[in-house]
């Protein structure tokens, strides 16, 4: 582990010229080191941000200017809707897409998640790759133990590390992977004009975090695949969905006991957020209305035993 380095500065060498490090927006010892560890992973060099919103930030900066279309997958996680409406008055066009099929023909960006959060949908990746357009696959829910966006076709590899990559919900994180110098270039450029730089602390704790991911990713993944199981002849689920890999699952029940269910758990917490080594849930039309089922639930899989957690949504199911 890099020990942490919060400097805001560092000195010019022996002969007066700038060395590795000079100041923390530019770059700064916990983010090179967690940025070579997550490129290792992923297949690519690596950026940090200051947080997921912020990497979805610089890539419109980096990938599109006024006039470009940009199609998002339908059901991608809300926020990145949100803040890719925010450049609407400065010309850019955003489309959604059923991402089950291929983007549309037209589009200059597409922008997948693999897979989308909360209706847990998957890209459809021939059509992906024979469309031509620059691709951005947002992998937060995959992580590089399930998912390398890069070896799929993608051009740009972006998570939220806030979540899985962390892990112990400590560090508010963004973060892009890309083999494209020019593309790293521009984004390296957005970050450091915008300052949309991560700091030394959040850094140490994606490094620390990728040390344990795949043990993590793979109980969950475990967990969540046996739970899904489970939900699925609950009389009381309506439907469920579960993509095969990660450790999110989202399911359905009556809108009116939505509330209740969140209300009647008492080991797996009810909060926003996913991705910690606690699991969670919470209903998510609270927050993006009637795009999402009105009793749709989003339970992300921690670390605990799955019958404890299957107890506890039981007794809250009933």
């Amino acid at each position: 582990m890099t020990q942490i380095d919060r400097s805001t500065a560092w000195p010019y060498d022996e002969d007066g010229e700038p060395a590795a490090f000079v100041y923390q927006r530019y770059a700064h010892p916990n983010g090179a080191a967690a940025e070579s560890a997550l490129g290792a992973l992923e297949g690519g060099d690596a950026l940090l941000f200051s947080s997921g919103t912020a990497a979805v930030t610089a890539c419109v900066f980096a990938l599109c200017k006024p006039g470009s279309k940009l199609a998002l997958a339908e059901g991608a996680y809300f926020g990145t809707g949100v803040t890719l409406s925010q450049f609407a008055p400065w010309g850019l066009e955003v489309v959604e897409y059923d991402q089950t099929g291929p983007p549309p023909a037209d589009a200059d960006v597409v922008w997948v998640e693999s897979p989308a959060n909360p209706v847990l949908t998957q890209p459809d990746w021939e059509a992906v790759r024979a469309h031509g357009g620059t691709v951005v696959c947002d992998a937060t829910l995959s992580t590089p133990v399930f998912l390398r966006p890069l070896d799929e076709g993608a051009h740009v590899a972006l998570h939220s590390a806030t979540k899985f990559l962390t892990a112990p919900d400590n560090a508010l994180l963004g973060a892009t992977v890309t083999r494209d110098p020019a593309i790293q270039k521009r984004l390296y450029e957005a970050r450091l004009r915008l300052g949309l730089s991560a700091s030394p602390d959040s850094a140490a704790a994606l490094e620390r975090g990728l040390e344990t991911l795949e043990a993590r990713m793979r109980r969950q993944a475990k967990t969540a695949a046996e739970l899904a199981r489970r939900l699925d002849g609950h009389p009381a689920v309506l439907l469920v969905r579960y993509p095969g890999v990660g450790g999110v699952i989202s399911f359905d029940v009556a809108g009116e006991r939505v509330r209740a269910v969140e209300s009647g758990l008492s080991v797996i917490v009810n909060r926003t957020s996913l991705g910690g080594t606690t699991s969670s849930i919470e209903s998510r039309h609270r927050w993006e209305g009637d795009r999402i089922p009105v009793g749709l639930l989003r339970l992300s899989v921690g670390l605990e035993d799955v019958d404890v957690l299957w107890a506890d949504l039981s007794a809250a199911l009933a």
